[in-house]
C-alpha cells in the first residue's frame, strides 16, 4: 500500500497558523495578570474576554485546518488546555485572591480549590463526551470571576459561591459545549453573541453599569443551564456538528 501523500505547504502553513492563534492565547492571559498586580481588575477581565474570544474560535479553525492530519507529531488539544488552565482557572483564581472577592481568612483557600478542582477535572479523560458535551463544572472560572467582580454581593456570599461551583466540578452533570453541541447550536450561537456583547458593554460601564445590562446577561446564563439540563438529562446523543465547525 503507497503511503499517504505528504501535506502540501499550504495546508502546513494553515495548520501551522491554527496552532499559533490557539497559543497567542496565553498571551492574553500574561496581560491580564500583569494587570492584575496592578490592581487594573477592569482591564483584566477585558484580556480574558479577548482570551474567550481567541478560544472560541481557535477550534473552528483548527478543524477548517484539519491540524490532527496536517500535525500528528503536534498536540493541539494538549495546547489548548494548557491554555484555557491559565485563562479559565489560574488568572482567574488570582484575580478573586487580589481584588479581594473573597474573604480574607480564606481567599487564599478559595483560590486554590479552585486551582485544584480544575487541575482534576482538566485531567478527565471523560471530561468531555463524544456528543460534546462537558461533563461536571467546566471550569468558567472566568465567566465566575466576571460576576463576581460586577456584581459587588458581600465576599462571604462569593465564596459560597465559589465552593457551590468547585463542588460542582465533581457532579457528573452533563453540561452544554455552547459551540459544538448540534441541539439548539443555532439560537445558542446568536445568544452567546448577544451574552458577550452585554458583558462588553458591562465591563466598559463599570463602575456605574446601566441596570438592565446585568439581569439581560444573566438570562444567557439561566439558559445555558436549562440547555444543559433539558439534553443532559434527555438520554438522547447528540449529532456531531456539520465538518469545519
Amino acid at each position: 500500500m503507497p503511503p499517504a501523500p505528504l501535506p502540501s505547504a499550504g495546508r502546513r502553513v494553515a495548520a501551522w497558523a491554527a496552532h499559533a492563534f490557539t497559543a497567542s492565547g496565553v498571551l492574553w492571559g500574561l496581560l491580564a495578570l500583569l494587570c492584575v498586580a496592578r490592581a487594573e481588575y477592569r482591564e483584566a477581565l477585558a484580556f480574558l474576554i479577548v482570551a474567550l474570544v481567541v478560544d472560541s474560535v481557535d477550534g473552528i479553525l483548527a478543524r477548517w485546518a484539519r491540524v490532527k492530519e496536517t500535525t500528528p507529531q503536534f498536540d493541539g488539544a494538549l495546547l489548548d488546555n494548557l491554555v484555557d488552565y491559565v485563562n479559565y482557572v489560574f488568572v482567574p483564581a488570582v484575580l478573586l485572591h487580589e481584588a479581594h472577592l473573597l474573604p480574607p481568612s480564606s481567599a487564599l483557600l478559595g483560590s486554590a480549590l479552585i486551582c485544584l478542582a480544575s487541575a482534576y477535572q482538566f485531567c478527565q479523560a471523560d471530561a468531555k463526551t463524544s456528543d460534546h458535551f462537558f461533563v461536571g463544572f467546566p471550569s468558567y472560572w472566568n465567566v465566575v470571576a466576571f460576576y463576581l467582580f460586577l456584581g459587588g454581593l458581600d465576599p462571604r456570599v462569593n465564596l459560597a459561591i465559589v465552593a457551590f461551583f468547585v463542588i460542582m466540578v465533581f457532579v457528573p452533570i452533563k453540561w452544554v459545549y455552547p459551540s459544538r453541541t448540534a441541539r439548539f447550536r443555532g439560537v445558542t450561537l446568536v445568544a452567546s453573541a448577544l451574552w458577550g456583547a452585554i458583558c462588553i458593554a458591562m465591563l466598559v460601564q463599570h463602575p456605574t453599569v446601566a441596570p438592565w445590562l446585568l439581569p439581560a446577561s444573566l438570562v444567557y446564563i439561566g439558559y445555558g443551564m436549562a440547555v444543559s439540563v433539558v439534553l443532559g438529562l434527555s438520554g438522547r446523543r447528540e449529532p456531531a456538528p456539520a465538518s469545519g465547525c
